[in-house]
């Protein structure tokens, strides 16, 4: 399958990988970015290496490459998927409408990282490309790549704002959600931090953070590559628990963590509280360039407010000492507001091949937009902040 960049004069190839083995790493991640560790090889080849996507899992890779003349110039991560678990921007509705209509819905095409709610780079670009002519292609690929698969849709889910297409990007329909995020306005300390909250929501997180200390529990943060082989251990297990608690499959199997001890100890980090060297509870996410990204929690024993000071206030705190810009702590939750986390918009882009789903859903995305802003302002006024200290 090949599509032609008029503006290059040259002609583009397109190539679909079933597998990240099939390309160098250094040249995948010359495109990746510097604030983004879910997209790069190395995150990518663990989930594949591991079992965690692939076969039964209903995450196939299918990752789309776009090379001029033999250089790699841009790249869309890409799943066949054969069910809509794992997104985190649901769709159930519209699978929903397509059943009763008589319309397969499955499978269609995903372009993000499996089970990671996190914004990020999805439309990779070479540096020194034209951004709008690679994107352009692209997505024009993955459609014919949806023609091919029989997908019924390709779906490019949590876009960074920037790679949202300026000029519109029909066929594509945008829409629009919300998760809970936090900004670095050039805080001094944590200290400094709570200075701009409202005096009671101040005293409540200082009345948490002393409660999980409390606990006798020696709390620290790591990353991947401090990490004992007992601790790595335990991580997976307290995934494993995490996932069981709250009713969430769990997708990554104890291979990846054999990988990611391998592989990814430069990225992930880790907050661990433990009882005579026994980690008893646990949150890990991952970082890169200006953002870490919280992911999973996990524990054995039940402490006041650990679950704050371990997946919140210790990743806003090792932000603020790194000067990092911000801290994603995945999706959901209008608790994580009263901790400093405000609504930000979340991006995706649709294209639905069947007309009569099309119709019914591009009838319904600017209504929920219009749901979605009232919504993020309305959370916005019930933050934590002093009034004029955050927009």
């Amino acid at each position: 399958m090949a599509v032609r960049l008029e503006r290059y004069g040259a002609r583009v190839e397109t190539r679909i990988l079933s597998s990240m083995g099939e390309i160098g790493a250094a040249e995948w991640d010359a495109l990746t970015g510097s604030d983004d560790p879910f997209v790069e090889h190395a995150f990518l080849s663990c989930l594949e290496l591991s079992g965690s996507v692939g076969g039964d899992s209903g995450w196939e890779p299918r990752h789309l490459t776009l090379w001029e003349e033999g250089e790699l110039v841009g790249a869309l991560p890409l799943y066949l998927k054969t069910h809509s678990y794992g997104e985190f921007i649901f769709d159930w509705a519209w699978a929903d409408a397509a059943r009763r209509a008589g319309i397969e819905y499955y499978p269609k095409l995903i372009s993000m990282v499996p089970v990671s709610p996190v914004t990020g780079r999805r439309l990779l670009i070479a540096p020194g490309r034209e951004a709008d002519t690679v994107t352009a292609a692209l997505l024009a690929g993955a459609r014919e790549l949806a023609d091919r698969e029989g997908a019924s849709s390709v779906h490019v889910l949590f876009l960074r704002p920037e790679e949202v297409p300026t000029g519109g990007a029909e066929p594509y329909m945008r829409r629009l959600s919300h998760q809970f995020h936090w900004q670095n306005e050039g805080y001094r300390d944590f200290d400094d931090y709570l200075s701009t909250f409202r005096s009671s929501m101040r005293k409540q997180v200082r009345r948490e953070r002393r409660r999980a200390n409390e606990a006798g529990l020696e709390v620290r943060v790591l990353m991947g590559d401090e990490l004992t082989e007992a601790e790595w251990r335990a991580l997976y297990v307290l995934y494993r628990l995490g996932c069981a608690r709250y009713g969430s499959p769990d997708y990554l199997t104890s291979g990846f963590f054999d990988h990611a001890r391998e592989h990814l100890g430069h990225r992930l980090v880790a907050a661990l509280a433990t009882r005579d060297g026994e980690v008893v509870a646990a949150s890990f996410g991952f970082e890169k360039g200006a953002c870490i990204y919280g992911r999973y929690w996990g524990c054995t024993e039940d402490h006041d407010s650990m679950h704050f000071e371990l997946c919140y206030y210790r990743f806003i705190e090792r932000a603020i000492a790194r000067g990092m810009k911000r801290f994603e702590a995945g999706a959901q939750g209008t608790h994580k507001l009263r901790r400093g986390l405000m609504p930000a918009p979340i991006n995706s882009l649709h294209w639905i091949q069947d007309p009569r789903l099309r119709a019914a859903v591009a009838d319904f995305l600017p209504r929920e937009a219009f749901v979605e802003q009232h919504r993020m302002a309305a959370y916005a006024e019930h933050g934590p902040f002093r009034r004029g200290e955050r927009q």
